[in-house]
């Protein structure tokens, strides 16, 4: 199996009570090793659940999920939380980083799960930050950085890990129109420098930013097009 992701008939099911909110219908999905998707829908698609689970931060009712190899629709949590640190790389809109840690201490946290000794830390979260351009501001905490430079420190350390997989859920939603079209195009750095990008956006001019638009509506895959043939859906 080729795929980074394997998604064999997923379905989702909430219960209130005895009644049964399906949220996704039986979805199936390969992506391969070095794609660059975006994960489109209107609000109540199920593509906020999609993410978590391809996330590992939830699990189908029923289907099953490879991940570069791994079974793990079918794991317990401990073993979910293995699979995110090793084989995720999580970007999201909130950025998420720690006000009284640097920049580079920011993007090294990953590091410190995975056993690395903090002289190691220190160099690869540099590196990483040079990827995206800020190694000059690795010593300035969050609050002395503009959101675009934020957003640059969460993708670093999104990729601090070397994952399989790099996930960013609506990563230009608090940004204006100039920051959002810089960090997507560090997003095609990333892609091109061989990483798999799974992109969730509501917006349409990001989305045409990846190489394959999936669209989701009521809980199934409504259109899978690359993007040259993604027309624009109103």
């Amino acid at each position: 199996m080729n795929s980074i992701i394997h998604l064999d008939n997923i379905r989702k099911s909430y219960f209130m009570g005895r009644q049964e909110l399906q949220v996704l219908k039986g979805i199936s999905l390969d992506i391969q090793k070095n794609e660059y998707v975006a994960l489109m829908g209107p609000s109540g698609s199920g593509k906020s659940t999609l993410m978590n689970i391809l996330g590992c931060l939830d699990t189908p009712t029923g289907g099953d999920y490879h991940l570069n190899g791994h079974q793990v629709s079918k794991m317990i949590d401990n073993d979910l939380a293995e699979i995110r640190n090793k084989e995720i790389g999580f970007v999201f809109q909130q950025f998420n980083l720690l006000p009284r840690l640097s920049a580079m201490e920011n993007v090294a946290l990953p590091l410190i799960y995975s056993g690395v000794t903090k002289k190691q830390r220190m160099e690869r979260a540099m590196s990483v930050l040079e990827q995206v351009d800020l190694a000059d501001r690795s010593h300035h905490r969050p609050n002395e950085l503009s959101g675009g430079q934020c957003q640059r420190v969460a993708i670093a350390r999104a990729l601090v890990n070397n994952p399989s997989l790099v996930l960013a859920d609506e990563p230009t939603g608090n940004l204006d129109s100039k920051t959002s079209y810089e960090i997507m195009n560090i997003f095609g750095k990333i892609q091109q420098a061989g990483n798999t990008i799974v992109l969730v956006t509501h917006e349409e001019d990001i989305a045409h930013y990846a190489k394959r638009i999936v669209r989701l509506r009521d809980g199934v895959i409504e259109t899978d097009k690359r993007t040259s043939e993604a027309a624009v859906v109103v």
